[in-house]
């Protein structure tokens, strides 16, 4: 088996944790190796291209890695594991970027900043999956909304969204790029979408939200917005209330912020979604009217940085001890 290391010690004497990226040629994995790559505090190892699919090489070479990263479908991601579980004391933790146990119980949720205790958990979990794009931006809004008794958990939610095409893999993103795919379109209209469980879950919603994705002509960026007629909820909150809970819960946050609230006195009221590309960074908006008494939350993003890549490198480094929140 030929395997080589791409990335030695730069201080003499000194180790670093080895990781394996199974899955590196997409477009998550690519992200990945690239972060990885500028971090220089890892051990990346490969295997060489002749025993990618060779189940003993694979093994072999986890068994030699502190962690996995899988950027995998959903079925070779649970082929993978199910190899990881027979492997003992020689298994490596395990960080899964598809959506094969996004709601599995006995895997913790890989966004840190979704409770005060969830770093906690990351950092000591052998296992851990990596959030959605789209429950990323969602879950952030909604969740200290619902803790903090301002809606309710069985209340209609809906949730729009918008990505870049990168986030559709490579079929999507040919036709973008060739020309042949629309300039916008609405999907999920089956209402089938796979993020809808984990976005009710990690919300701590009791009743199924109504989920509208879709995708522009544009390579990487996401907004996820949630529209609420504030006189409909139970104590009738401001949009100030709702900027206030979501204050509350990031405040320190290093990669997640609240921002300002977004009122009748605030200038433009619209909002794009490329401005934290290439980033890790997660913004938080509340657009409110006093007059109408009407509000819409917002979440911008990467798709490919905290959407995906960024926050499976910011995961990594938790469950390393590398110290990242």
């Amino acid at each position: 088996m030929t395997l080589t290391d791409t990335d030695k010690p730069k201080t003499s004497g000194a180790s670093k944790p080895a990781v394996f990226v199974d899955g590196a040629s997409g477009t998550t994995g690519l992200g990945i190796q690239e972060r990885l790559d500028a971090l220089g505090e890892v051990a990346v190892k490969h295997i060489a291209e002749d025993k990618r699919k060779d189940a003993g090489a694979k093994r072999a070479l986890m068994e030699e890695v502190d962690l996995v990263i899988l950027c995998l479908p959903d079925d070779a991601a649970k082929e993978t594991v199910a190899v990881i579980d027979t492997m003992g004391n020689s298994a490596p933790k395990v960080l899964d970027a598809s959506t094969a146990y996004r709601v599995a119980p006995d895997w913790a949720y890989g966004f840190p900043e979704l409770a005060p205790d969830q770093t906690d958990k990351i950092k000591v979990a052998p296992k851990v999956s990596n959030p959605g794009c789209y429950p990323t931006g969602a879950i952030a809004l909604l969740r200290p909304i619902v803790d903090a008794g301002l809606l309710p958990a069985d209340y209609p939610v809906t949730i729009n969204a918008v990505s870049g095409y990168s986030g559709g893999g490579k079929s999507m993103i040919a036709s973008f790029e060739d020309g042949t795919a629309p300039a916008f379109h609405l999907y999920g209209l089956g209402f089938e979408h796979k993020h809808v469980p984990e976005m009710q879950l990690y919300s701590h919603l009791t009743r199924r939200p109504l989920f509208v994705p879709s995708v522009g002509n544009y390579r990487q960026g996401m907004l996820v917005s949630v529209p609420l007629q504030l006189d409909a909820l139970p104590g009738k909150p401001s949009g100030a209330d709702l900027q206030g809970a979501l204050a509350k819960r990031y405040a320190g946050s290093k990669y997640v912020a609240a921002m300002p609230l977004q009122n009748e006195a605030a200038k433009g009221g619209r909002i794009e979604p490329e401005a934290l590309n290439e980033t890790n960074q997660l913004e938080l908006y509340v657009f409110a009217s006093d007059k109408h008494r009407q509000a819409v939350m917002v979440a911008r993003l990467d798709n490919l940085g905290k959407g995906a890549s960024g926050a499976a490198v910011q995961n990594m480094r938790l469950m390393l001890g590398l110290a990242d929140t």
